[in-house]
């Protein structure tokens, strides 16, 4: 595929017409988001996008996401605003993620200042960071053991944890960009050095590329998850915010069609 950005944009333009929306919004959601693409990488493309007004005064339940047959490395699929919101008003932290993604392939501006203004008001840190330990833990347990492991779950298992302390530092929400991670919660110069060293390797592998187990990246790991866990316990409630927000937003995208 000669030109990615080209092909994304034009299968956007199939989803509307194939499904009757309008989006909103769309973005980079994956690897090459985050800064440690592989040679082979899919392009993970998220994005936001409403009905008809007529789709909303439906009595019966509907389906609220899109998913695009994977062709040609794209991954494509997209939420429907309302159902973005509610995961918003939980704190989602994936959504977030999109929201300030540094690769946007759609974008409706004046939407996304509101929505993201809606993102800073409804933002839990305590959701954000259990969802990031949880995604360290699952990553940790379930592929970095043994002498030879697949590059890209360091990544997968860094990045969370990562995003974590940035969270427990009273950052706010942690950027999409993992070397903006790296660069204000990693002070250790040789787990530094490690961590460059892994990245040069797994942008030049394919995605499923191995390689020799990384004690400076394991002794890290190991201890910050378990620290982390405790951290967990101590994280203040978020006081519950309300809807008036997103309801207007609701309507007046709706209704601005």
């Amino acid at each position: 595929m000669t030109d990615p950005e080209s092909e994304i944009a034009t299968r956007l333009v199939a989803a509307e017409d194939e499904h009757g929306v309008h989006i909103l919004y769309a973005c980079e959601s994956g690897s090459r988001a985050w800064g440690f693409a592989s040679p082979d990488s899919d392009w993970d493309v998220r994005f936001l996008y409403v009905h008809p007004l007529d789709w909303y005064l439906s009595v019966g339940e509907q389906r609220d996401v899109i998913e695009l047959p994977i062709v040609d490395d794209l991954d494509i699929n997209g939420w429907e605003l309302r159902k973005a919101l509610r995961l918003m008003r939980k704190g989602n932290p994936v959504l977030l993620e999109w929201l300030n993604s540094p690769i946007r392939y759609r974008v409706d501006t004046e939407f996304l200042a509101a929505i993201r203004a809606l993102a800073e008001e409804h933002y839990s840190p305590i959701a954000c960071f259990h969802h990031y330990l949880h995604t360290a833990q699952n990553n940790w347990r379930g592929y970095l053991h043994g002498p030879m492991v697949r590059l890209k779950k360091y990544l997968y298992v860094l990045r969370p944890v990562l995003a974590c302390r940035w969270i427990e530092a009273g950052r706010g929400m942690a950027p999409m960009e993992f070397i903006r991670l790296v660069e204000a919660t990693v002070t250790d110069a040789d787990l530094c050095v490690a961590i460059d060293q892994l990245l040069v390797l797994k942008r030049a592998a394919g995605e499923l590329g191995l390689g020799p187990a990384i004690p400076e990246i394991d002794a890290f790991l190991a201890a910050e998850i378990t620290r982390l866990a405790e951290v967990a316990r101590t994280l203040p409630a978020k006081a519950k915010s309300n809807n008036t927000g997103m309801d207007v937003l609701l309507r007046q995208t709706i209704l601005g069609q």
